[in-house]
């Protein structure tokens, strides 16, 4: 059975990871019950209390935190690899990156969507953090077996090593392969990324308000940074040709 995701899939990531969100969130009609509301109601039943705003925005500001992480690690990523490789829908398997974090796992892009996934299952219902976290999960791991495929086609030997050195998704406390010259370009990286830090933001704002408006507010601004930043991405891709 071939579980990689099609072309199609992978030209489409960003959309479909867009539809999963909102499936998962609109899981709100089915269950009411806030998923970080409920963490923060069980933890505090073992303590024999009832939880108050503080109990919440502790367990808020754990999905503010990986969120953070999981924007920290796309941008480095990203500063390695280049936002326009990073946002195209063609696969690029000409080279293989062994540098900033792919030193320490083969995946660090998909490490960072799964740990925003997580992150933001805090805002979803308790069905709708299920269905978050399995779902861009699973469809991860199915981009994660194309690009392999892919690279082992391409780069055949020089990829296998790679593989075989470097773990998937479960990050070494090490680097694993020799560091060479190639330097990150981190204003590259965050503006291919700023959608990332868009959403941490938003959770941020949501955790220390509890303020709806000024969550949908930061988060449609983070939908308007993102798309400038395609723009800008594109026209440095046109720039290099």
């Amino acid at each position: 059975m071939n579980l990689a995701a099609s072309a199609w899939e992978f030209r489409h990531r960003f959309w479909i990871f867009g539809a999963w969100f909102w499936i998962s969130f609109s899981s709100y009609r089915i269950d009411h019950k806030n998923f970080g509301q409920s963490i923060a109601q069980f933890l505090c039943t073992l303590a024999h209390r009832e939880p108050t705003s503080t109990d919440l925005r502790l367990i808020f500001l754990l999905g503010v935190f990986l969120t953070v992480l999981a924007a920290f690690l796309r941008t480095w990523a990203t500063a390695y690899i280049r936002p326009e490789v990073m946002v195209d829908g063609e696969l690029h398997t000409h080279t293989v990156i062994a540098e900033g974090p792919y030193r320490f796992v083969r995946n660090p892009l998909y490490l960072g969507t799964n740990l925003l996934a997580l992150g933001y299952s805090v805002m979803a219902s308790r069905l709708g953090a299920v269905l978050l976290v399995v779902g861009i999960m699973a469809f991860n791991y199915r981009i994660i077996l194309r690009e392999e495929r892919e690279l082992t086609l391409a780069q055949g030997g020089n990829y296998e090593r790679f593989r075989r050195a470097v773990p998937r998704l479960w990050p070494s406390l090490r680097p694993l392969v020799a560091a060479s010259e190639r330097k990150p370009d981190w204003g590259a990286g965050l503006l291919g990324e700023m959608f990332f830090w868009g959403l941490a933001l938003a959770l941020l704002v949501f955790t220390f308000t509890f303020d709806l408006r000024a969550y949908f507010l930061t988060l449609g601004l983070s939908f308007g940074v993102y798309f400038l930043c395609l723009g800008l991405i594109a026209r440095n891709k046109r720039r290099k040709l």
